[in-house]
């Protein structure tokens, strides 16, 4: 179905923040680059054998709730991955025409609600940043579930919890496993974000139907 008809179509709105909302540039310098150079340092490696043993720590929980867990990587890794986060809060920020989006949706006869994998203390950091929980009826961090959305279990939760119908929620999202467990659990309006970092070009891999940003469903 074709994005905008779906967001015409929907009753409830499902949408991811990081790479959706958010650009992920902010996330992907955090991980790909500060972190690494930063644990190079308090561990005296060069950057290169910092990236390489912590690229392989990030795959090896890629997908799972640990991933996306700062109390897990704060324990694993020796370091106040928060307080780096806090350090460099002024990258943090919307993707373009997102704020808008968001702005029309919420004067919309349509239940909004934020569904993300991202860890509480984030969560209320980036909220802090950005003010984006004022358009939403709803918050959903994955960890009060404790499963990530890649997992079946969590959407189970979130409907035990939310209550949502499968047919009338559109469900939008930057991740293609996720994208798959929402259709996996029945979920039939799921839309892409193809350019969830700013910093990087659109990605035309996606066998779902995509949008460059959500402003574009409008």
């Amino acid at each position: 179905m074709d994005p905008k008809t779906a967001l015409q179509r929907s009753e409830t709105l499902m949408l991811d923040m990081d790479g959706t909302l958010l650009d992920l540039a902010f996330d992907n310098y955090m991980w790909r680059d500060l972190v690494p150079r930063h644990y190079a340092a308090v561990n005296d490696m060069s950057l290169e054998a910092a990236r390489d043993h912590l690229f392989e720590q990030y795959r090896s929980v890629q997908g799972d709730l640990q991933w996306y867990c700062l109390d897990h990587w704060c324990e694993a890794l020796q370091i106040d991955v928060m307080q780096l986060h806090h350090d460099v809060n002024h990258r943090i920020g919307y993707l373009p025409g997102a704020l808008d989006f968001l702005r029309a949706v919420h004067e919309q006869d349509l239940r909004v609600l934020l569904v993300t994998n991202s860890h509480p203390d984030t969560l209320a950091l980036k909220d802090a940043v950005t003010g984006l929980s004022d358009y939403f009826d709803g918050v959903i961090s994955s960890h009060n579930y404790g499963h990530a959305k890649e997992s079946q279990s969590f959407w189970h939760a979130l409907k035990e919890d939310v209550d949502f119908d499968v047919e009338t929620t559109l469900f939008v999202d930057d991740s293609q496993p996720v994208l798959q467990s929402a259709a996996d659990y029945g979920v039939k309006m799921l839309v892409t974000v193809t350019r969830p970092d700013t910093g990087r070009p659109t990605r035309e891999d996606s066998e779902f139907r995509g949008v460059e940003g959500v402003a574009d469903m409008l």
